[in-house]
């Protein structure tokens, strides 16, 4: 099964991108609203869970609260949160990053990796039950991550 987001791209060879076309891809990630978030959020709404949105009074800003059920969700981004760097560590990276700047990314992925941790363990001291979830999983299969989430939210009740 492969996923998206991270997998390796075909080897080719390098060639430097204009910083104006990467400027506009990278303008062109959305932070909130977007396609995972989305789903999951409807679904959970379709099971009858009412959530609040990014929530500017708890760590982190989660994309869907629960207030109801103490829980906070995040949709993280394959490639901004680290999922190379997680599940294969660096050699995993380099698939994915190819580049003068690899280390300058690795870096900074490693400083959002944990970011992430920081933010899941104070949650959890304040009481929330944290769950995270890789985008492109609930691309994948939207329904399977949604058993997932609503086991996780029934286990804390």
């Amino acid at each position: 099964m492969t996923r998206r987001g991270w997998r390796p791209a075909p080897s080719r060879e390098y060639k430097p991108r204009d910083s104006r076309v990467t400027s506009a891809m990278m303008s062109a990630v959305r932070g909130r609203e977007n396609k995972a978030e989305v789903a999951l959020r409807k679904a959970l709404w379709r099971m009858g869970y009412r959530y609040r949105l990014q929530s500017r009074k708890l760590t982190g800003r989660p994309d869907i609260v629960l207030p109801r059920h103490r829980t906070v969700i995040f949709v993280d981004g394959d490639f901004w949160h680290g999922r190379a760097l997680r599940e294969g560590g660096e050699a995993q990276l380099r698939q994915v990053i190819r580049g003068a700047r690899f280390e300058w990314w690795r870096d900074k992925l490693a400083r959002n990796v944990a970011r992430d941790a920081e933010v899941t363990a104070k949650l959890s001291a304040e009481g929330w039950n944290v769950i995270r979830v890789w985008e492109s999983e609930v691309i994948d299969d939207p329904g399977r991550t949604l058993r997932r989430v609503l086991k996780a939210i029934k286990r804390r009740t």
